[in-house]
């Protein structure tokens, strides 16, 4: 049997459905930043990633896939989405656009030849977004405001924002230089890739997987002592820009990114989910002024951010977030003969091109297996198409949640279905819990918190109690001021 790829998923089934309900978000959230979406190829010129990534990271010297095409041609599998959306903006020559900055989202697969682990795959699922043409303090708190709120409308709570410099060229050759004198008579205490990085890049050490625990490495200088005059004004000025959002965060030196690209802002986002390990990192960007010249294109101020979908989808299940994911579908439509199979062909038809989401028999089965079927299709109707109905311009159609019957006209069948499709979305939304009890209605009301605010003062359990309301009824007299008083 041909199985798939080692470190390669199939995604299927309610699986799939959370997978397409966080595209959804991702796109609607990058709507209102006014993001445009942008799609750039898997295979890339394998130059783009050295040049433009670094020769010197784990990415391009362990875990990109090369290989030449028939043309003889080097070609890499895009391990990361950075590099080739600066390649389409070059290429295209987007840097002429009257609206600068150009901002763009991607959200594709990417490929890195990696030891498959929890979270860690080697087709993985990247979602991006990125400005390209400002060098405004303010694009780097947009970036991760977005970031920020995107999680949070997905439904996870427990977030954390690490944010560090890296400051500009000067403030990086100085802390380079630091670093190395640092780490130089230590360095026969680090693995072997670290022992070749101190010269070519020590800040990668700092980053380094199989090092990071290393007790050298938690005193090592810190980039914030670095920094030039000018690099931390413009670091202040994010943490400022951040505050107005209301965005909380906390300053950690120890971030630097694992791409040589980076400079200034650097940051990393994480979900402080039990049960998620100890690398809890969802999504993590920064700036890369250089990355642009460096790629033969005019100087470009950038900055960026990346989150693993599947890590995001895992972070999501851990935490036990309730997704709007829909399992059911509104009409199942069951048949016996040929005649009436045919006609289910015609009214499915005309009933998906009204919107409805509509499905009926294919296998053969019985009348009590298409029952069944229905069910476990989780159909809100279902309909037994019979020649006598059809023949009478009617048909019977049952409401699989209350078990009521009614032969209707087919001539009103869809304002059938849109009336009683309604009415069920609007029972889902009124809450008929108890306070106190677990919320089992599925709207979103507050039922399940319980009120112990104190009479008179503001509500803030979250719950529809009537606490903030102040008695001002006469003793003895029937209480109209709403709340919970004993007047």
């Amino acid at each position: 049997m041909i199985q798939r790829q080692k470190g390669c998923h199939d995604i299927y089934g309610r699986e799939a459905k959370i997978w397409k309900y966080v595209d959804t978000i991702i796109d609607t959230v990058m709507e209102k930043y006014n993001y445009t979406y942008i799609r750039t190829p898997i295979i890339e010129a394998t130059e783009l990633f050295h040049r433009g990534i670094g020769d010197t990271t784990d990415i391009v010297t362990k875990e990109s896939y090369d290989f030449q095409d028939k043309g003889g041609r080097d070609i890499t599998l895009r391990p990361e989405g950075t590099a080739g959306v600066v390649r389409s903006y070059i290429e295209n020559k987007m840097y002429g656009d009257a609206t600068q900055p150009v901002k763009v989202y991607y959200n594709g697969t990417m490929y890195r030849y990696e030891r498959p682990q929890s979270g860690r795959d080697r087709e993985l699922t990247q979602f991006g977004m990125e400005i390209l043409g400002s060098d405004d303090p303010l694009s780097d708190a947009e970036i991760i405001s977005a970031a920020v709120n995107l999680y949070k409308m997905l439904g996870l709570k427990e977030l954390k924002v690490n944010i560090n410099t890296l400051g500009d060229n000067e403030s990086r050759i100085r802390y380079r230089e630091e670093l190395i004198q640092y780490l130089k008579p230590h360095i026969k205490d680090f693995c072997e890739d670290c022992q070749e990085r101190l010269e070519k890049n020590p800040l990668r050490i700092l980053d380094c997987k199989v090092d990071q625990e290393n007790e050298i490495l938690k005193n090592a200088p810190k980039t914030l002592d670095f920094l030039n005059e000018e690099s931390r004004d413009r670091f202040e000025k994010v943490q400022e820009y951040l505050d107005i959002m209301q965005i909380p965060y906390e300053i950690n030196p120890n971030i630097v990114r694992g791409l040589d690209y980076y400079n200034h802002t650097v940051f990393e986002i994480e979900a402080k989910v039990e049960g998620f390990g100890a690398n809890n990192v969802i999504g993590a960007g920064g700036r890369y002024n250089g990355l642009v010249s460096q790629l033969d294109g005019p100087e470009t101020p950038c900055v960026g951010f990346a989150s693993g979908i599947g890590r995001l989808v895992m972070a999501l299940e851990l935490e036990k977030v309730k997704l709007p994911i829909t399992e059911n579908i509104d009409l199942f439509l069951m048949y016996v003969n040929e005649d009436e199979k045919k006609y289910a062909a015609y009214l499915m038809q005309e009933l998906r091109l009204a919107g409805f989401i509509v499905d009926t028999e294919y296998t053969g089965r019985s009348l009590k297996g298409q029952f069944k079927q229905a069910d476990r299709l989780n159909a809100k109707f279902t309909c037994v198409l019979n020649s006598e109905d059809l023949n009478n311009n009617e048909v019977k159609i049952k409401n699989n949640k209350t078990k009521e019957e009614e032969i209707i006209s087919l001539d009103v069948l869809i304002y059938y279905l849109d009336e009683h499709l309604g009415e069920e979305e609007e029972d889902m939304e009124e809450c008929h819990c108890k306070e106190g009890k677990e919320c089992t209605c599925g709207s979103n009301c507050n039922c399940e918190e319980e009120c112990h605010c104190k009479e008179g003062e503001e509500c803030t359990c979250g719950s529809d109690c009537n606490c903030e309301e102040e008695c001002h009824c006469k003793a003895g007299e029937e209480c109209t001021c709403g709340s919970n008083c004993t007047c």
